[in-house]
């Protein structure tokens, strides 16, 4: 799915997203990574929900953001309740969507400078 054919900005962005990867700006991705509107992580060691510890969500909060996107795949799933503690304990927003979801949002977020960060595992 493209989500934008144009640069809007001088910020990274989320250019497509489909099964075989996620395209940031003109770079393709085909394992997990976290993304800020400045700064790319490659190879976010998680393949699926199941497999995030609070080692893993430590690297997303090293960014600073204020609100959290964690895309799950191609289907949505919750992350457990200790994970979700780890967010809230240290006043930041988090959302749990599928991956195409946390694209567009992370889109529209960054576009209105506000401090997101995604942390997408692949379709």
């Amino acid at each position: 799915m493209d989500l934008t054919l144009q640069n809007p900005g001088d910020h990274l962005f989320i250019r497509s997203v489909s099964d075989s990867g996620i395209q940031v700006v003109d770079d393709f991705y085909d394992s997990a990574i976290i993304l800020s509107a400045r700064e790319l992580i490659p190879h976010w060691p998680v393949n699926g929900v199941g497999d995030i510890e609070i080692q893993h969500l430590e690297k997303v909060l090293e960014l600073n953001p204020e609100v959290v996107l964690i895309g799950t795949g191609s289907r949505q799933s919750f992350l457990p309740p200790a994970l979700m503690m780890f967010f809230y304990e240290r006043n930041v927003g988090v959302e749990v969507m599928t991956t195409d979801a946390a694209c567009r949002t992370f889109n529209v977020l960054v576009s209105e400078s506000r401090d997101v960060v995604a942390a997408l595992i692949p379709v």
